[in-house]
C-alpha cells in the first residue's frame, strides 16, 4: 500500500482555499502530493462555483519553470482561481484604494467571479460566464461574457478586454447590450466607461484621458 505524504496542507477561509506547500522535500515530491490531493483526497473541491486560490511557498525558492509547474496542476481543475502566489521574501501590498488586484483562469458558461475592488483578469470570460466588481474590470484576453463594473454603483467604473465580445456590458446600473457587429470590431484593447449616463466604448490608449487616476494604479 502506497502512503502519501503530507507535503500540502489546504486550508478553508471564508473566502476560498490557502494551499500550504512544505518548503523542506523534494520538489518532484511536492508536485506529486499536489497531484494526489486534488485528484483523490480533496476531489470533492473541485465541484461548485469558482474557489480562490492563494498558494503560500514558505522558504521554498523556485524556477519559473517550477511555479509554473505549480500553477499549470492548479489551473487544470475547472472551478481553482490562482489569486496569489506567495514567495520567499515577498512582502504584501499596503491597503490601496489604487491597487489591482491579479487573477488567471478561464471564466467558464454558469461560473461568477466576484471580486472586491479593481481586478486584473488573465483568462477568458466564456459566453454565459460572468465577471462583477465593485471597482474596475481589466481582462488580458477576451471578453465574449458578462462583465459588470462598478457594482455598489460607483459610475467612473469602467471596463476594459483585449477582446471585447460580450453578451452583456454593465456598470453601476446603466446596461448595454451590445450590437452584433461587435464581433468584427478591431482586435485592439478597447474600453467601456459611462458619460453623461451613456456607455462609450473607446481604445485603450485614451484611457487617461478619460480616467487620469489610473496613471497611478498599482498591478496595471
Amino acid at each position: 500500500m502506497t502512503v502519501k505524504s503530507n507535503h500540502v496542507t489546504i486550508k478553508g477561509t471564508k473566502d476560498g482555499l490557502i494551499f500550504l506547500l512544505n518548503d523542506q522535500c523534494e520538489f518532484i515530491d511536492l508536485v506529486e502530493d499536489l497531484r494526489y490531493k486534488l485528484e483523490h483526497s480533496h476531489q470533492n473541491i473541485l465541484t461548485g462555483p469558482i474557489v480562490h486560490v492563494d498558494v503560500k511557498l514558505g522558504s521554498r525558492e523556485v524556477s519559473d519553470i517550477q511555479k509554473n509547474e505549480l500553477l499549470d496542476v492548479l489551473k487544470s481543475k475547472g472551478n481553482l482561481l490562482i489569486r496569489s502566489v506567495d514567495m520567499p521574501e515577498a512582502e504584501l501590498p499596503e491597503s490601496n484604494k489604487n491597487t489591482v488586484t491579479t487573477m488567471t483562469g478561464m471564466v467558464r458558461s454558469g461560473q461568477v467571479l466576484h471580486h472586491e475592488g479593481h481586478l486584473l483578469f488573465l483568462g477568458d470570460v466564456n459566453p454565459g460566464g460572468s465577471i462583477q466588481c465593485t471597482g474596475d474590470i481589466f481582462i488580458v484576453g477576451a471578453l465574449r461574457g458578462m462583465a459588470h463594473a462598478g457594482v455598489d454603483g460607483q459610475e467612473d467604473a469602467i471596463v476594459a478586454a483585449s477582446f471585447l465580445a460580450p453578451t452583456q456590458l454593465r456598470i453601476a446600473e446603466v446596461i448595454s447590450r451590445p450590437p452584433d457587429e461587435w464581433e468584427n470590431r478591431e482586435s485592439s484593447m478597447e474600453f467601456a466607461y459611462l458619460q453623461d449616463g451613456v456607455m462609450q466604448i473607446d481604445k485603450i490608449t485614451n484611457i487617461v484621458r478619460i480616467r487620469p487616476d489610473l496613471s497611478t494604479f498599482k498591478g496595471v
